[in-house]
């Protein structure tokens, strides 16, 4: 036998005492850390359990939330269309009477009394004029149609009216568009 056959040989000889080592050290192990290693092996099943209904609980309740969300965007204009009715009721009553009288007055007013109960409407929803008289121009509120020449002591400042501005608690939903001095 050669000397290179016989290092083989005896490095396999080696590893065989290795392994039979190791496996006889685990047949060996003590009962306690078996019982500990089964111990383990329940807690991280019974925590990946308890992962993944979780994650699944949170998964739901973000479709319920989204589904909410959704429901409440739909139906959201409800409420507001709903106190408008009357108003809409106000508007046929007033058509029929201008069909049927020629008191121009007694039209006029009803009109009015419209318009009264519509403005109060939208002062109960939070809903505002954009005050434009004798005020400085503001680009956050005002939205400049054009330019006139008024005078040093106009100038900034707003001249006219051309459209009314409205806002929604202290957000613009339509700018005031104004003629602004020069």
């Amino acid at each position: 036998m050669s000397k290179k056959e016989r290092i083989e040989k005896q490095e396999k000889s080696q590893e065989s005492t290795v392994q039979n080592e190791e496996t006889q050290e685990r047949q060996e192990m003590p009962e306690t850390e078996k019982d500990e290693t089964e111990e383990l092996k329940a807690r991280i099943a019974d925590l990946e359990d308890k992962n993944l209904r979780m994650m699944a609980e949170f998964d739901n309740y973000r479709r319920r939330t989204n589904k909410e969300k959704l429901e409440l965007m739909a139906t959201a204009g409800e409420r507001i269309f709903t106190e408008m009715l009357p108003l809409i009721d106000d508007f046929e009553r007033a058509v029929s009477a201008m069909e049927k009288t020629d008191d121009i007055d007694s039209v006029r007013e009803g009109i009015r009394l419209i318009q009264q109960k519509f403005l109060a409407f939208l002062a109960k929803n939070d809903v505002h004029v954009i005050e434009t008289a004798s005020a400085d121009f503001n680009t956050d509120e005002h939205e400049a149609v054009t330019t006139f020449a008024a005078g040093e002591e106009n100038k900034g400042k707003v001249i006219d009216c051309t459209q009314k501005g409205y806002k929604l608690g202290d957000k613009v939903i339509r700018f005031a568009k104004v003629v602004v001095g020069e």
